[in-house]
């Protein structure tokens, strides 16, 4: 089991971006690891639960349902 630190710059402005680091960390709990998600820069307001649940990426679940995943499994959000 590894400890990954995935770091994150991109907020509601990009919101498939924004999604790819609640995917990758999905993807780790899913593979036994322990990742932990730093929202940097515009990533910041991805921590007001009304902006992430509004947040709708292409081709990837809602941003809603990635935090409720990393919420209920651990992972911890850094802002």
């Amino acid at each position: 089991m590894a400890r990954i630190l995935i770091i994150s710059t991109h907020g509601s402005e990009d919101p498939t971006r924004a999604g790819v680091a609640f995917v990758m960390a999905k993807g780790a709990v899913e593979a036994g690891h322990k990742p932990e998600i730093l929202l940097a820069g515009d990533a910041a307001v991805l921590a007001r639960k009304v902006v992430a649940e509004s947040v709708l990426p292409v081709g990837l679940p809602p941003l809603k349902e990635l935090a409720q995943f990393a919420i209920a499994n651990g992972v911890p959000v850094y802002t």
